[in-house]
């Protein structure tokens, strides 16, 4: 990580300086701010860490509850997920503790006697095929506390207001603080109290039962499964021989998802309790831990969990809903946005497919730098819809693929003429759950795929999938997506060759066109950090004959920044070539990424009006 280019630090550099709000920042929620978060989940945590990186506006968050979560439901770490923590700066510290999935295996009924379950199938989990993180267990409280202190953090200073709850909102239709809203303290001393504040943009985080989705009238679309699950977090002692490796279970007395936890000890079982009869009136919900319990050891024949502690249970129906609008504006409406809805406020299904916190951390990534960039004035407010335009689809589709899953989890084995239907079927879907899947479509921030051809390897509305390159100024080995944090920057990768003009000539009349969006009392590349990747080997180039652009000068001592030049030669200590692995043309192409790492436009190194245009759409002049 870079630091001391602000001045000598001594301290954790993962500690930002305060600035803006961040300095003195009131402990008392004010009248008025810039954006209110509305929950402390996946999602609102993760906008809060983003938003901390605009230390410039006034952003607060509200907490029903009295302080941090302490046992949360959700576990389930996709590797797209992991890639984001790369952004926020813990992926290494939380893939320390998590639990690493290596293995699915699958199991079913013994030919020889049904009521005994035999492995199937053993297949290596998907994640390394897919990218460089791993698919990882760990309580949802511990990625809330990641994302905690990444806000509390960043220059914004931002923490939760615990305590506090929604109780209401009206939108009006001037102000600079159009919308009213009405919270009421749950705890501490001002329990009872309730009181009105006003904000420009409020994002509704707050669950399934959401109290912004109603209060803009928006409505959950979808239905409930006939068909019930039993959850549970246990201590055990065992002799099933998988109890540390992921397994999907499927016997003659029901359905087992069985999901080793974080600590070498815990597991989380999903226990298939069967279809729920016709006037129920969700008396399931209410079936007792031992009944779980038993069923687990029946479906378990002839092996049995000896359960020494349970940390958690509970019990649910399958159901599969989206919101009909993610935001407060109908498609009638001419004017912009100012509610938002993210995570389970928006969409819900079965947990089964490891997806919710998950998709909702991206419904976070996707609207944080959207909001900042709005704020600050660097991009108009069109930019705003386009949140509920791609993550709709992308809800849309979660559902879809959640339904078929839980349905293929819960088939009784007559109903599978395929033993190894399951893992096909995990293996074959892979990249969907892995959260690479996404790809959004043309817009203001999706350019043309007319070069797509110059860079095949980085679809374009996809995110940026990293490769190895190596640093010119030092030498080392780096993953170069992983240079990009959640600073709310874009960034643009210009590839090319050396012995060449090619990269010389873009860069000077390039130059130009990214000062004019970038605000004068700002470094160079505040808005955009422009990174040049040579095709020839570490050995033959010098980082001081690269181009002004490629070595700005930034900060108040005005350094110049070493770690924007880079070979992709193959080298002493990799051989990796980042045009060969990723498709990239040896004529030069420039590829550019959105802050929350989707790639936004491809283009060759001549087509310089093609992304002036592109980024006068994108972009408001400084």
């Amino acid at each position: 990580m870079q630091f001391h280019h602000h001045g000598y630090v001594s301290h954790d550099p993962r500690v930002l300086p305060a600035d803006g709000t961040g300095i003195d920042r009131p402990a008392e929620l004010p009248d008025e701010m810039d954006v209110l978060i509305v929950g402390s989940g996946p999602a609102g945590m993760l906008l809060a860490a983003q938003m901390s990186q605009y230390p410039g506006l006034s952003t607060r968050i509200i907490e029903r509850r009295d302080g941090r979560l302490v046992l949360g439901q959700a576990d389930g770490i996709q590797p797209r997920s992991v890639e984001t923590f790369q952004a926020f700066g813990f992926a290494e510290r939380i893939m320390a503790e998590a639990y690493n999935i290596g293995w699915m295996n699958f199991w079913g009924p013994d030919p020889e006697n049904k009521q005994n379950i035999i492995r199937t199938a053993r297949t290596a989990d998907y994640a390394y095929d897919i990218c460089e993180f791993p698919h990882l267990i760990v309580n949802q409280a511990r990625v809330l506390d990641y994302f905690a202190e990444a806000a509390a953090d960043g220059p914004g200073r931002i923490r939760p207001d615990y305590g506090v709850e929604f109780a209401g909102l009206t939108i009006h239709d001037e102000g600079e603080y159009p919308v009213e809203v009405q919270v009421r303290y749950v705890a501490g001393e001002r329990a009872g109290e309730e009181r009105t504040i006003r904000a420009k943009y409020v994002v509704g985080c707050d669950g399934a039962r959401s109290g912004v989705r109603e209060a803009i009238g928006r409505k959950h679309v979808g239905e409930m499964a006939a068909h019930a699950w039993g959850v549970m977090d246990v201590l055990v002692n065992t002799d099933f021989p998988d109890w540390r490796t992921k397994c999907a279970i499927n016997a003659e007395a029901g359905n087992i998802l069985h999901i080793p936890r974080e600590g070498g000890y815990l597991s989380r079982m999903y226990i298939d309790l069967g279809e729920v009869a016709a006037g129920d009136n969700r008396q399931v919900k209410h079936t007792p831990i031992e009944a779980v319990i038993a069923k687990a050891n029946e479906i378990l024949h002839p092996y049995s969990i000896d359960v020494k502690q349970v940390a958690w249970h509970s019990v649910y129906e399958v159901g599969h809903r989206i919101t009909d609008g993610f935001d407060d504006v109908d498609e009638d409406v001419t004017r912009h946005p100012r509610v938002f809805l993210t995570g389970d406020a928006c969409h819900t299904h079965s947990a089964k497919a490891g997806q919710g916190m998950n998709v909702s951390m991206q419904d976070g990534f996707n609207l944080g730098w959207k909001l900042g960039s709005v704020l600050t004035g660097r991009s108009p407010q069109e930019l705003l819809s386009t949140y509920g335009s791609e993550r709709h689809p992308v809800a849309q589709q979660l559902i879809d693929f959640d339904r078929e899953w839980s349905s293929l989890m819960a088939r009784k084995p007559e109903e599978i003429s395929d033993p190894q239907e399951l893992a096909t079927y995990y293996l074959a879907t892979a990249e969907f759950p892995s959260g690479f899947m996404t790809r959004y479509t043309s817009s203001m921030i999706i350019g043309s795929e007319a070069h797509q051809d110059l860079a095949t390897g980085f679809p374009l509305g996809k995110r940026f999938k990293s490769a190895e390159v190596v640093r010119v100024g030092d030498g080392n080995v780096v993953h170069l997506g992983h240079h990009a944090r959640a600073d709310g920057r874009w960034r643009v990768y210009a590839f090319g060759d050396a012995s060449g003009a090619g990269l010389n000539d873009w860069a000077a009349r390039t130059a130009p066109l990214f000062a004019r969006y970038t605000p004068a009392a700002g470094d160079v590349d505040a808005v955009f950090d422009v990174k040049a990747i040579y095709q020839q080997s570490y050995e033959e180039l010098d980082v001081t004959t690269a181009p002004a652009l490629f070595q700005p000068k930034t900060g108040p001592l005005g350094l110049t920044d070493w770690e924007k030049v880079y070979a992709a030669g193959p080298s002493k200590w990799t051989a990796a070539d980042i045009f060969a692995d990723r498709g990239l043309s040896r004529d030069g192409v420039v590829v550019i990424v959105r802050p929350d790492q989707y790639v936004a436009a491809i283009l060759p190194l001549g087509a310089v009006d093609e992304l002036g245009a592109f980024l006068e759409g994108a972009f408001l002049e400084a």
